[in-house]
């Protein structure tokens, strides 16, 4: 454990522990407040705001009665909404204190269903502003054949390719991405290749031979060199359509790979937990605020989907349960509630111990620990 005290692993913990805490401080706080904000306009009370759970670190009342918590153990928060038990479920003393019209139970499902689903859309659109404020600020990125960086002792660096460039074309076939350069390159390993590049105001011509690799059997062409990408500004519409667009396209794709997971397409060694999470914080501090945003968007919307999956103890659990409840005319028999919800918690800790199984063999921890007992 000494090592943990060594000088040069203290800074990358604290802004580990630090990003992380930004992070999830955000996703719960916007997730919570898309429940508190529902519950205002359905007319329901809200008791608790709470970001964390266990002891509270700071508390406060604002004038409508809502306590505000900050608690000690940052992996979720909560919101307590007035009433939010059924009558038959607490006390007589507890409901005398009820105030008449503002308690939770005791509104249409229609508007209880609303208060459950603003959590994860408010994932969703903050999901689309975090977007949306990242392409007006940078822009749209636009296809482009400037060269990034140039490898040492690779083809394009020999062939006196230099940061900056732009490729017009390669061996005659004009070029207009990226995409187009490494079509032309994979296909033409070991051939002396004509590259016209543009180098301020001058227009060379290079000779570069692309390196044989060989890739899931078959041999491609490299040269070794990586793009660099260009923005066109847009204007706030196109700003705003972009980012809605990107959050369907993150949505899509997020739950293409959760039903390969299901189909057995993918491998569940995938899915990360708390500890991925955490990590990977750190590693985006480190990359800038643009980074960082785009990793807190991706995360917003993972939050979103997950609180929306039909699992009882979570908001899509809810759903369901209001659905039927409209369904039938009036809630499911509180048996079969409180069956489902065990039921739910069960998948909910399998799926967290399975995360964290995943992240700590990752890390090598179980390896660590199997040598030991080996």
């Amino acid at each position: 454990m000494l090592h943990l005290l060594h000088p040069a692993f203290l800074p990358d913990a604290l802004r580990t522990a630090g990003a992380f805490a930004v992070v999830l401080g955000v996703l719960v706080f916007i997730h919570e407040l898309g429940h508190y904000l529902a519950a205002r306009w359905m007319g329901v009370h809200v008791e608790a705001f709470s970001i964390g759970f266990g002891r509270a670190l700071a508390a406060w009342t604002d004038r409508r009665g809502t306590v505000w918590k900050v608690a000690w153990l940052p992996l979720g928060g909560y919101v307590k909404l007035h009433g939010q038990e059924q009558p038959g479920d607490v006390p007589d003393e507890v409901r005398a204190a009820w105030q008449p019209g503002r308690t939770f139970h005791d509104k249409p499902v229609w508007r209880r269903a609303v208060v459950v689903a603003a959590g994860p859309v408010a994932n969703f659109l903050l999901a689309a502003v975090v977007f949306s404020a990242l392409t007006l600020a940078i822009g749209n990125p636009v296809p482009t054949t400037l060269v990034g960086q140039v490898m040492p002792d690779t083809p394009a660096a020999h062939a006196g390719i230099a940061s900056g460039d732009r490729i017009l074309s390669i061996d005659g076939k004009p070029t207009h991405s990226f995409d187009d350069i490494v079509a032309i390159v994979t296909a033409r390993p070991g051939q002396t290749l004509p590259v016209v590049v543009e180098r301020g105001d001058a227009r060379l011509t290079l000779q570069a031979t692309p390196a044989a690799k060989t890739v899931d059997g078959k041999t491609i062409g490299q040269i070794g060199i990586t793009n660099a990408p260009e923005y066109r500004r847009v204007g706030v519409g196109a700003a705003i359509g972009d980012g809605v667009r990107q959050t369907y396209e993150v949505t899509r794709q997020t739950l293409a790979g959760v039903w390969q997971i299901i189909t057995g397409r993918r491998s569940a060694d995938q899915l990360g937990g708390v500890i991925r999470i955490a990590q990977l914080s750190g590693h985006v501090a480190q990359l800038g605020i643009a980074s960082m945003m785009t990793f807190i968007a991706v995360l917003s919307i993972n939050l979103g989907l997950i609180n929306l999956f039909p699992i009882p103890i979570l908001d899509g659990g809810h759903l369901v349960f209001y659905l039927a409840e409209a369904v039938r005319g009036r809630p499911l028999p509180a048996r079969a509630q409180e069956y489902s919800f065990r039921a739910g918690l069960a998948v909910i800790l399998c799926l967290v111990l399975f995360s964290a199984w995943n992240d700590l063999t990752r890390l090598g921890f179980v390896r660590w620990v199997a040598g030991l007992i080996g």
